[in-house]
């Protein structure tokens, strides 16, 4: 019995003295931008039994937006051996680049087949798992909805980073344009700097304005709402945040819901399941935000139909 007494003593002190696992936590945008999701995906993880200094160690990066930031936050996650990667963005094609061992878990991605970043849905096939968006649906669905709440609409400016949107989704923002007959002009971002520069020709040369909603736009929102609304231009965006910052529309994935099954990814991998054998799953939730607010200041009168469709409608 003492025997037995000893040798369990001396196993849960191996347990209590194991180092914990690291989540390298590679935030694509600032806390301002992405702190809600990041505080969703910890608190989901906290609920799953995984606690930040006490059964695990979290080391987050910041990257606001920044790919070279991105690229190096990667790397450095990767010489720290930490035990998976959770990302978003390019974050994804970041650490992808970066580690062919370690697993990285996709909060959100475009398309994850078609760049080749997962064999397929059902079998990602190599380390790479989690959320995969279809960027090119919802680009439609955005210029659909803002055809139905500006039915005069003719020209269309479009801030689209070329650092993370590809050939595919900037040629479905055209065929969609074309297709309502709408003139697209798509201005090409790659820093903050490009923002304010396109910000600057704004006013008086487009009927609205679509912001491709990724981490170098959200790290940016408060400065693009704030031209926007001066110049008196309609907006349509991807995350609801820059809806809250006083933009006019946004449709897109629920992000905080993305951000809770990434962790629901992340349980599973510290458990000991290979990215290999997880299927990339896609969003379940899109919501549609309406700001009357920004509306009622343009002049613009959204109909009831469109409303009812809303998941919230700021007043």
């Amino acid at each position: 019995m003492g025997s037995v007494a000893v040798d369990a003593s001396s196993a849960a002190h191996g347990q209590q003295s194991a180092k914990p696992p690291i989540v390298g936590l590679l935030v694509a945008g600032t806390t301002a931008s992405h702190g809600t999701w990041v505080a969703a995906f910890t608190q989901r993880l906290s609920e799953l039994g995984w606690t930040d200094g006490r059964n695990i160690k979290i080391e987050y990066r910041w990257a606001a937006g920044d790919r070279p930031q991105t690229t190096k936050f990667a790397a450095e996650l990767v010489q720290q051996k930490v035990d998976v990667i959770v990302t978003s963005a390019y974050g994804v094609v970041a650490a992808e680049q970066a580690t062919s061992t370690i697993p990285i878990v996709s909060a959100a991605y475009g398309d994850l087949v078609a760049v080749g970043i997962v064999k397929s849905l059902g079998r990602p096939g190599g380390n790479v798992t989690g959320l995969s968006i279809q960027p090119v649906e919802l680009s439609s669905k955005r210029l659909e909805l803002l055809r139905e709440i500006i039915p005069n609409v003719r020209r269309l400016a479009a801030l689209v980073n070329t650092h993370i949107v590809g050939a595919q989704e900037v040629a479905a923002i055209r065929t969609a344009s074309a297709k309502l007959n709408i003139d697209a002009n798509v201005i090409e971002i790659q820093t903050a700097k490009d923002i304010e520069a396109a910000l600057a020709t704004l006013a008086g040369q487009t009927d609205a304005l679509y912001v491709f909603s990724e981490p170098l736009t959200n790290s940016n929102r408060d400065k693009i709402v704030k031209a926007a609304t001066e110049a008196k231009i309609p907006t349509i965006f991807g995350f609801r945040e820059f809806v809250d910052a006083g933009g006019l529309i946004s449709y897109g994935p629920n992000f905080i819901d993305l951000f809770v099954r990434a962790a629901e990814f992340t349980d599973k991998i510290l458990k000991g399941a290979t990215p290999a054998d997880l299927p990339v799953q896609q969003p379940v939730k899109f919501d549609l935000i309406i700001n009357l607010k920004a509306a009622k200041a343009l002049g613009l009168s959204i109909s009831d139909t469109v409303l009812t469709r809303a998941e919230e409608v700021i007043e």
